[in-house]
């Protein structure tokens, strides 16, 4: 019995066929990848995924018939069974294309001009489940996301659930998350080493019911944790 990891599995959807041959190519050069399956427009990207099962969706946004954004939606909404981690590459360095991606569900973002190699490092970060944004869109961004999804009341009970559901160390993990740091950073800053935060993040993710950083930076926001202002 072999113990090599499994490759990840890639789902690529774009509606322009060269893209999607290039990034097929792309992929699966890698040794740690497999190209499961193609799709052109939202439909076949909702069907290929339950057909295939993929860890990976590659999403561009401006898709025929159904479009990234709602096929996003329906793919990795809560309730959904085994859902896909969903990486959105878009032409459209458009902040409500973030928001709207974001709130679908998509674990990261970059744009199309990206250079491959940060292509294929993406789907790795998202396969992690920690969260993706393109470099031209700020770290401030999820925050502003976040602030614009907060209810009117701040839910001091929600808080209350969330800071007595943690331990000290890992409610510190969780606001440096939301502050935008990654995971050497953030054991930098606390002095303990990258594997060690990698097991706060878990522990994070697993108590609160999260898929992903990027639902952990969201609740922390919506919660009052941090502050997107500045």
């Amino acid at each position: 019995m072999s113990d090599a990891p499994q490759p990840i599995r890639v789902l690529v959807c774009d509606d322009q066929e060269l893209v999607r041959t290039g990034y097929v190519t792309i992929f699966s050069a890698q040794p740690d990848m497999e190209v499961v399956g193609e799709a052109g427009n939202g439909h076949e990207a909702v069907r290929e995924a339950r057909r295939s099962h993929p860890d990976v969706v590659v999403m561009d946004i401006r898709m025929p018939l159904l479009d990234g954004i709602q096929a996003t939606r329906q793919l990795a909404a809560p309730d959904a069974e085994n859902a896909p981690k969903v990486l959105v590459v878009t032409t459209f360095n458009v902040d409500a294309y973030v928001y709207d991606a974001l709130r679908a569900g998509a674990s990261g973002f970059l744009l199309k001009d990206a250079p491959p190699a940060e292509l294929v490092n993406g789907i790795r970060t998202v396969a992690r489940g920690e969260a993706l944004l393109a470099p031209t869109v700020t770290r401030r961004l999820i925050g502003h996301f976040a602030e614009h999804l907060r209810p009117a009341d701040t839910s001091r009970p929600a808080r209350e659930n969330v800071v007595r559901a943690l331990t000290p160390r890992e409610l510190e993990v969780l606001q440096l998350i939301a502050e935008g740091l990654s995971n050497g950073e953030i054991a930098a800053a606390m002095f303990i080493t990258p594997e060690t935060v990698k097991t706060y993040v878990s522990r994070i993710l697993a108590k609160l019911g999260l898929r992903d950083r990027v639902q952990a930076v969201v609740l922390a926001y919506r919660v009052g944790l941090v502050s997107s202002t500045p």
